[in-house]
């Protein structure tokens, strides 16, 4: 059967979730989740958060799904063993320097890979299950093909979300909102500013990054035949009326093996949606119906959510749903003590003994009495499926005795249920720091378009040159016209569907046959296509490598390099334990979000036309802020600040970070504007972009 996974974003949260049957709950414990701006459980919240779910049956994850620092790590490892010790059932983790820190101090705790981690592929999958993890969040984007395709040869299970928001852009790639705002979404902050008014020709008129909320409750006998283990309901900043009506609803759904009632899709919608649900991903038809916002709802729609809620209320509110079946066993022999004990479905047992049963003077005790008696746990997590009983005859026991014996047993099987698991502990060891660069740093430029890598950009002899693989297959005379003091290195798509890979793999050895071999991967899901054609890895900066934990994982998998996160401050980047060659972007549009759904295509009523290649891609804001937008690999969008980083006169602050190359990356720039500002990032011209910004680099980003 199905997973049903639950948000629970406070303790009473927890109780609607579990009274509503769910099977298991995500929750945070410290400030170190993508959630950060949901309440925060104390130490005995989540103890008690924990006893509560085990003893009726549900399991229990944590949330550690952000980028940490390094000086954050220490003292989220406390957390991690406290939460283990405790009795967590598995922790999300999106930051390999987390996943690191997790085995070392609780080597025994399952981790699952947050679909912070941009699992699309089953490659990604394979290397989560290689990095020892038991479960992998694919992204939501993926299509119903594509979920029964990876899992079909999944080694490890697979989770996928049924219901709640979607992000416009991949989870794990989006920079929006610490760009634009400096509240990062890998940081748990994300400040959601794709459900903000935006459109096309300088005017922000529509909302065409706001997608209405995912809603899989028709396909969960589909789901369950493809072979998912779980499907997870978004919500932990929601109210607990609403985990209850979801939980609820996709609970019975599953439990009775059919999809919802229009009653329960009315409920759901009432309950929050965006102009309706989508289905858009799953069938593999984005597009322009996708997207929605939430709008004011009339005064009879809101009698009747009061209505829904007040009912959703006394789920959790309302007594104890019983729901962890047991088996009990009742013995009454003559001249022996009465004897009772219970059995769960894991395997515990309690047992106790009462009296000494007399002879009946009236009416003898039979099974039908003592059944009467034993199956009456209302009011208890417990739910009396068979009594077993052996019975002299011509016996008497008070039902007293009985209950009394029932209350015994199910007191003490309710301890042994909420006992932790023994497992081993260690410390987290941060490791042997390596020794900075002092020379000054190479620079390497990336270009999006063939025709950026000019001559004359050639000509300034950079240590490496990385173009995009479609690029490149299509241009191989750019390996000709590289000189030999430059490396021209390919750059793996951030993005590629398991359909996609025969064609990818088709370009990769065409650009290994032109002597290219150095590959740039922003997907821990190309690593293994890469090394099959026997690439050397350099890291981009879709790897998020924000702490010294994650290079030493990085360099375990054979990375020769890696590019520091750009949303680091320029301190933080210098305090590194640089394991690895760093790179570090010091020029150009940065990338704010990667997109499945075309929001060009859908800007001209779903016909493409080649859309992406119009001279005014530029969506913009409400502050009359232009944002392009750009084609990514696979018909994808790729959607780009407003404003160029530029830091060729900062170059003091920069060369003293103990970097090997800072990165020119070069997106819509025309050839000459490359040509112009390598130029000036080599101290020989006094060229400037009109409007630039200076990144994260200088500022806090939360």
């Amino acid at each position: 059967m199905l997973e049903l996974l639950s948000p629970a974003g406070s303790m009473e949260s927890v109780r609607a979730a579990v009274q509503n049957g769910a099977d298991a709950i995500y929750m945070g414990y410290g400030d170190f989740n993508a959630r950060r701006n949901a309440k925060n459980f104390t130490r005995e919240e989540f103890a008690q958060a924990v006893e509560y779910c085990h003893l009726r049956g549900c399991k229990v994850y944590l949330t550690l799904n952000t980028l940490l620092t390094d000086r954050e790590l220490p003292q989220a490892a406390p957390c991690v063993a406290d939460a283990s010790a405790l009795g967590v059932d598995a922790v999300l983790v999106q930051d390999l320097g987390v996943l690191r820190m997790v085995r070392q101090v609780a080597p025994d705790l399952p981790v699952h890979a947050s679909t912070q981690m941009t699992v699309h592929n089953l490659d990604g999958v394979r290397q989560m299950a290689d990095f020892g993890m038991t479960r992998a969040v694919l992204s939501r984007e993926l299509s119903r093909d594509a979920i029964a395709h990876i899992c079909a040869h999944s080694p490890i299970e697979i989770e996928v979300f049924a219901h709640g928001a979607l992000c416009m852009c991949y989870s794990g790639q989006c920079f929006l909102s610490s760009l634009i705002g400096g509240r990062s979404g890998n940081r748990g902050l994300c400040a959601q500013p794709c459900r903000l008014r935006y459109g096309w020709n300088g005017k922000a008129d529509g909302n065409p990054l706001s997608l209405k909320d995912m809603s899989l409750a028709g396909h969960l006998r589909e789901l369950r035949k493809m072979g998912v283990a779980c499907v997870k309901l978004e919500g932990r900043m929601k109210r607990p009326e609403y985990v209850a009506i979801v939980t609820g609803i996709y609970s019975a759904a599953i439990r009775e093996d059919r999809e919802p009632t229009a009653g329960e899709m009315t409920a759901l919608a009432d309950a929050f949606s965006r102009q309706g649900f989508t289905q858009g991903y799953y069938h593999g038809k984005p597009g322009p119906d996708m997207f929605g916002v939430r709008e004011d709802r009339k005064e009879r729609e809101s009698d009747r959510e009061k209505k829904l809620f007040d009912q959703a209320r006394l789920t959790y509110e309302d007594g104890e749903h019983s729901r962890v079946p047991v088996t009990f066993f009742a013995e009454v022999r003559e001249g022996q003590p009465a004897r009772v004990a219970v059995k769960d479905g894991d395997g515990h047992i309690a047992a106790a003994e009462g009296p000494v049963a007399e002879a009946a003077r009236t009416r003898a005790l039979d099974h039908a009495a003592v059944e009467k008696q034993l199956s009456r746990t209302g009011g208890t997590p417990f739910l009396c499926k068979e009594v077993k009983t052996k019975l002299d005859d011509g016996l008497s026991l008070s039902a007293a005795s009985l209950n009394a014996l029932r209350r015994q047993v199910l007191e003490e099987l309710s301890a042994q249920r909420i006992v932790p698991p023994q497992r081993r502990t260690g410390e987290f060891r941060t490791g042997v720091r390596y020794e900075q660069r002092r020379e000054a740093p190479l620079f390497t430029f990336s270009v999006t378009r063939a025709d950026q890598a000019t001559d004359a950009l050639f000509s300034l002899k950079p240590a490496m040159v990385y173009v995009p693989l479609e690029e490149l297959a299509a241009h191989p005379e750019l390996a000709a016209r590289c000189p030999a003091e430059t490396v021209l290195a390919v750059t793996l798509p951030r993005i590629a569907w398991d359909r996609e890979k025969d064609q990818m793999m088709d370009q990769m050895k065409k650009v290994y046959d032109l002597g290219v071999r150095d590959a740039l991967i922003g997907n821990l899901g190309m690593i293994a296509p890469a090394r099959e054609l026997g690439f050397t890895l350099r890291g981009d900066y879709g790897l998020e490598v924000y702490n010294s934990q994650t290079y030493k994982e990085l360099r375990h998998l054979g990375f020769a390099s890696v590019t520091a996160s750009f949303e680091l401050k320029f301190p933080q980047i210098r305090d590194l334990s640089k394991a690895l060659d760093t790179e570090l972007i010091v020029y150009g549009r940065l990338p704010l979000m990667i997109m499945e759904n075309c929001i060009l295509r859908n800007r001209t009523g779903g016909r493409c036309e080649k859309a992406c290649e119009g001279p005014d891609n530029l969506l913009t804001d409400r502050k009359g802020e232009k944002f392009p937008v750009i084609r990514a690999y696979g018909c994808r969008n790729e959607l780009l600040n407003c404003k160029t980083l530029y830091l060729a006169d900062k170059m003091a602050d920069y060369q003293r970070l103990g970097l090997w190359a800072a990165r020119l990356h070069f997106t819509t720039e025309t050839p000459e504007d490359c040509f112009q500002a390598a130029r000036r990032y080599l101290g020989r011209n006094n060229w400037n972009p009109k409007e630039y910004t200076r990144g994260l680099y200088y500022r806090d980003v939360e």
